[in-house]
C-alpha cells in the first residue's frame, strides 16, 4: 500500500486530507510540524509527502531542503500545500526539490489527481538497454547514471528528462512537448517547471562538461546534441 505523509499544522485541513486519502486506499501518516514530520520519515519512509509551506518552527521550504539532501529520502516526491500562488514562490519551492504545488483552497479530487500524477512520474521506468553518449551512461534498469567510473546522484524527474533527451538526440523540443513526454499529459505543471529541472540536470552532469550537451534553443526550447 502506498504510504503518504501529511505534514500540516492545521488540524482541520490535515483531517480532511487524511479522510480523502484513506477512502482512496492510501496508508496515511500525519505530523503537525516539520520536526514531527522528520521523525516520522525515519519510521515509515513514505512514498510521497504532502507538505504545508507555512509550518510553525521549521518551514516547509526548510523541511523539503533537508529531505532532498538526505540520501535515504531524496527521491521521495513532495507536493507542497500553499496559499502562496505567486510564480516566484513556486520556483523557489521547485528549486529546493518540490515536485508539485496545490494552492489552498483545494478540493480532495484535485489533490488526489495531483498525487496520482506525481506518483506516476516517480515510478521506475520500464527496462531497456543502456544508453551512452560521450562517456555519459544511463541504465534504465538499474536507474543509474554515471560518467566514466563516477556514479551521479540524480533525482527521478531529472533521470526521466535525461533519458528522454538521450533517446531523442539532435531534436528541438518545446517546454510543452517536454512536459507531455516526461511529465505526461493531463498533469498540472507549469512550463517554467521545465527550466528548473533543466538547470538541476545540467548541474548534475556538469562534472566533465556534459552540461553542454543540453542546449537552449532561444525562443523554442531545448535540444540534446553532441554538436556545438
Amino acid at each position: 500500500m502506498v504510504k503518504i505523509l501529511i505534514v500540516e499544522d492545521e488540524a482541520a485541513i490535515r483531517e480532511m486530507i487524511a479522510m480523502a486519502l484513506i477512502r482512496s486506499d492510501y496508508s496515511v501518516h500525519q505530523a503537525d510540524s516539520g520536526e514531527a514530520g522528520l521523525t516520522l520519515l525515519d519510521e515509515i519512509v513514505p512514498d510521497l509527502v504532502l507538505l504545508d509551506w507555512m509550518l510553525p518552527g521549521m518551514s516547509g521550504i526548510d523541511f523539503a531542503r533537508r529531505v532532498k539532501r538526505h540520501p535515504t529520502y531524496r527521491d521521495v516526491p513532495i507536493i507542497m500545500l500553499t496559499a502562496r500562488g505567486e510564480e516566484e514562490d513556486k520556483i523557489r519551492g521547485l528549486e529546493v526539490g518540490a515536485d508539485d504545488f496545490v494552492t489552498k483552497p483545494f478540493s480532495p479530487r484535485e489533490l488526489l489527481a495531483r498525487i496520482k500524477a506525481v506518483l506516476r512520474r516517480a515510478a521506475p521506468l520500464s527496462g531497456d538497454e543502456r544508453i551512452e553518449v560521450k562517456g555519459l551512461t544511463l541504465d534504465p534498469v538499474a536507474h543509474r547514471v554515471w560518467i566514466g567510473e563516477d556514479t551521479l546522484e540524480i533525482g527521478p524527474t531529472e533521470f526521466r528528462l535525461l533519458r528522454f533527451f538521450m533517446t531523442h538526440p539532435e531534436r528541438v523540443f518545446s517546454r510543452g512537448q517536454l512536459l507531455d513526454h516526461v511529465w505526461g499529459t493531463n498533469v498540472y505543471v507549469e512550463e517554467r517547471t521545465v527550466d528548473v529541472h533543466i538547470r538541476r540536470l545540467r548541474k548534475t552532469i556538469a562534472g566533465r562538461g556534459h552540461d553542454r550537451l543540453i542546449q537552449t534553443v532561444r525562443g523554442t526550447g531545448y535540444r540534446f546534441s553532441t554538436k556545438s
